[in-house]
């Protein structure tokens, strides 16, 4: 008996009308099989064409010619007209290309729409009258969600997830917030800031730099190739050289022949054998031989370390960790700023696809953390926090705490930090000496952010490198009065009121806590105990 079931054909034929589906997502699956126009399995078929075009960037109605109609045609043969002319003026082939959840949803909404045209029928209007109101309602509808994908993408630069199971909605009443004007308020901004937006991308350490930064040129010992002689010594074996004696073989040598042939010479008649022996080179003989030791010359090619101006090794596009001041402090242009280096962060890390985490601090205890992804969610969290106002006061200590355990993750290794403030903090010993320690055994790059008129104590002893935002009072809105009675666009308080942002560093060297000036500094314990003893500073302790 065969143990090959037959196959099922019972269903078969009425599932075969519904294989398409399977190359239709199930979001099309409902419309595409109830739609009121057209025959199921032509209806299903144009779906998945359309599908596929619309992904490619290629409108389905290009190759549309006037013709003979068809009852299985979809859309209707009145309808291809002016969906082509609606296509065409919306572009909606370039926003679906190589977006297939946007295809799909223009897709859902074609159907909805043209479900319409019997409604509109049932109402009194003619069949043209009825495709035209369709139409009309779908090119509407259109329009204005493509003018929100283009305010998205004028944002953010790309639609990340905005578009995955989106809810219009939601997305609709964000743009038409307040806290999304602030967005697009930001995103002006940080077209003025050019500079702060390749500062971030240079951020992370995941990818090498090319080509190599010419500040990153250092002298280096390189190793270089060159030529050296060197010697081969070997063995190299002699025979019938007297030397030593290794053994019994065949040869024609009497020195070595063995005593046993030497006694056939006495015979009368073997020594007729000694000589045919000798002629073949038969005789038993010791073997011996000796060894000379020979020495070869020959060039080869070697590294050799020769000091040279080289590229130092440097990483970018990695993960980002961003700490943003929040206090009370920030209020007005340095507000601006700030908002605009978390929203550069935003659109950076999505563009290049790399993890991005940021810390908004303030004081004690005030830290809020935001992994801000692009989708509904995220964009609602991001217009929140650049809508809203910063108070308080400033505590560095707690973000980088957090931003050192974030580090300790696998995939955080090759992060960098960004902290964008005005620098009115100090972070205590402890948390200074244990950032070092990290930038030392993990190479964590620390990029400084200076939203004021001058370096502070706090920000140049945390900091690798400092980017000195000069003219933040411009930044703030119009009308408003930030903490120095600076306005904005149309106040008098646009550039910094000093020469250079190192006054602190050029006037009080001392007060930095720098390797020498700690290998310098005596503790508490230690500055008394001299004092008792009356030594003065030159004398040795």
């Amino acid at each position: 008996m065969s143990d090959v079931q037959p196959a099922p054909c019972l269903f078969e034929p009425l599932e075969a009308r519904l294989a398409v589906l399977d190359a239709l997502p199930r979001a099309l699956w409902l419309g595409g099989m109830t739609h009121a126009a057209g025959r199921l399995e032509p209806r299903l078929l144009a779906l998945q064409a359309w599908r596929g075009l619309l992904s490619q960037g290629v409108n389905p109605l290009d190759d549309f010619s006037p013709g003979p109609a068809s009852d299985a045609d979809w859309p209707a043969h009145a309808l291809r007209a002016p969906l082509k002319t609606s296509f065409d003026h919306l572009q909606l082939a370039r926003y679906c290309q190589a977006h297939t959840d946007l295809a799909d949803l223009v897709l859902q909404s074609l159907l909805f729409h043209l479900d319409l045209v019997v409604d509109y029928r049932d109402r009194g209007a003619d069949e043209a009258i009825a495709a035209r109101m369709a139409v009309e309602a779908f090119h509407s509808d259109w329009a204005e969600r493509c003018g929100e994908i283009d305010e998205l993408v004028a944002a953010f630069g790309e639609l990340g997830d905005l578009l995955k199971n989106t809810r219009w909605d939601t997305l609709r009443g964000l743009l038409r917030s307040r806290e999304w004007q602030d967005v697009v308020r930001i995103r002006k901004l940080v077209e003025r800031l050019p500079e702060l937006a390749r500062v971030i991308r240079s951020l992370g350490r995941a990818q090498p730099v090319e080509p190599e930064p010419a500040d990153s040129q250092q002298v280096q010992c390189v190793m270089s190739p060159a030529l050296e002689l060197q010697a081969d010594a070997h063995m190299q074996r002699v025979p019938e050289m007297p030397g030593e004696t290794r053994g019994v073989h065949r040869s024609d040598r009497l020195a070595r022949m063995l005593p046993a042939e030497a006694m056939l010479l006495g015979h009368p008649r073997l020594r007729l054998v000694w000589h045919a022996r000798r002629a073949e080179r038969a005789l038993l003989c010791y073997e011996d031989d000796d060894r000379l030791r020979e020495r070869h010359y020959h060039s080869t090619p070697v590294p050799r370390p020769q000091p040279r101006l080289a590229p130092a090794p440097r990483l970018v596009m990695g993960p980002m960790l961003v700490c943003v001041d929040t206090s009370g402090s920030m209020e007005g242009g340095a507000e601006a700023v700030a908002k605009a280096v978390v929203l550069e962060a935003v659109r950076t890390a999505h563009a290049q696809h790399r993890p991005c985490h940021v810390f908004a601090f303030g004081g004690e205890g005030e830290v809020v953390e935001m992994s801000l992804a692009l989708d509904t969610e995220g964009v609602s969290q991001l217009a929140r926090f650049l809508g809203q106002g910063f108070h308080g006061g400033t505590d560095i200590c707690g973000p980088i705490e957090r931003a050192l355990a974030r580090l300790e993750a696998e995939d955080w290794r090759l992060a960098d930090l960004l902290i964008a403030s005005d620098g009115e903090f100090g972070a205590t010993p402890a948390v200074a000496a244990r950032l070092q320690q990290v930038r030392r055994e993990q190479g964590l790059r620390v990029q400084g952010v200076l939203i004021g008129d001058r370096e502070t104590i706090g920000l140049l002893e945390l900091s690798d490198a400092i980017f000195w935002v000069r003219e933040w009072r411009r930044f703030g809105q119009p009308g408003e009065t930030g903490r120095h009675g600076a306005g904005g666009e149309g106040g008098d308080g646009g550039g910094s009121p000093v020469h250079s942002s190192r006054l602190t560093a050029d006037y009080f060297p001392g007060a930095l806590r720098t390797p020498d000036n700690l290998a310098r500094t005596l503790s508490p314990e230690a500055a008394a105990a001299a004092v008792r003893a009356g030594r003065r500073r030159d004398e040795a302790s």
